[in-house]
């Protein structure tokens, strides 16, 4: 397919500005009401799942089906829907569904516009807060409580001067674990459970790495578009693409990238 136009890109953005109003609205309906509950979506451990999550990407669907019915979605919770574009909407309506029912403000709404190449726009927004990270379309951008402004990850330092951020042990295998355990021996700090909104800092230039495991793609495709954006790396363990899940190592620069990324490619 070829590139979008000047005036698609500025058709995409506000497309893309208009799901993320709509998902705050559902979600914030049901954020820290008593009666919130929850289904497990599997059986071996608990994985959420709530009326809010539903609510929020049955609404993104719902306004791109009205306009951009030619583009293919890749949601969380109602799958795979076919488009004849060459673009896809990958939307995960609560990236953090265990933080959201505890009441932390540190789950947010995912958007991603991708090619069969990978994302080249992405949102990450945090409803109760208030700010929306967005990247793509050569934009970079925070807006918030405090206006806006740009995002720019933090140049390199040394592993031993990093911040490290992942949901380790509650995601990845022993081997995994393992993995993430000998790179955040070697860090400054390694902080736990933050789920989207560790991808955020490190775009903000807070953070140096955030390293996971297990993931899906609608769970990496925006922060990837956010993170490349503003200067960042995103790749799987081995350097390779990583738009479609799994294993995943996003750096603030391709130095620390590097360091990082000979200590988790021993990983078996």
């Amino acid at each position: 397919m070829t590139e979008p136009s000047e005036d698609d890109r500025r058709a995409l953005l506000a497309l893309a500005e208009d799901l993320a109003d709509v998902a705050r609205k559902a979600t914030l309906t049901h954020f820290r009401s008593a009666d919130l509950t929850a289904d497990s979506k599997e059986t071996a451990r608990f994985d959420p799942v709530t009326v809010a999550d539903r609510a929020a990407e049955a609404a993104m669907r719902s306004l791109i089906t009205a306009r951009r019915p030619q583009d293919a979605i890749l949601g969380e919770e109602m799958g795979a829907t076919p488009g004849t574009s060459g673009l896809t909407w990958v939307l995960d309506p609560i990236d953090g569904t265990r933080g959201y029912l505890s009441g932390t403000p540190t789950w947010g709404v995912l958007i991603a516009l991708s090619n069969p190449t990978g994302p080249i726009l992405g949102i990450i927004d945090q409803p109760y807060i208030g700010e929306r990270f967005l990247g793509g379309f050569g934009q970079a951008r925070l807006d918030g409580p405090h206006g806006r402004r740009p995002l720019l990850t933090r140049p390199a330092r040394p592993l031993a001067e990093a911040i490290l951020f992942t949901t380790f042990p509650e995601v990845g295998t022993a081997d995994e674990g393992a993995a993430f355990h000998a790179l955040a021996s070697q860090v400054r700090l390694a902080r736990y459970g933050m789920d989207c909104y560790a991808y955020a800092l490190v775009a903000l230039g807070q953070v140096d790495l955030v390293v996971e495991a297990g993931l899906q793609p609608y769970d990496i495709q925006a922060p990837i578009a956010v993170i490349e954006a503003a200067g960042g790396v995103v790749t799987d363990w081995h350097g390779g693409p990583a738009h479609q899940g799994g294993r995943v190592l996003a750096a603030a620069n391709r130095d620390i990238h590097a360091a990082a990324l000979a200590v988790l490619s021993r990983a078996p």
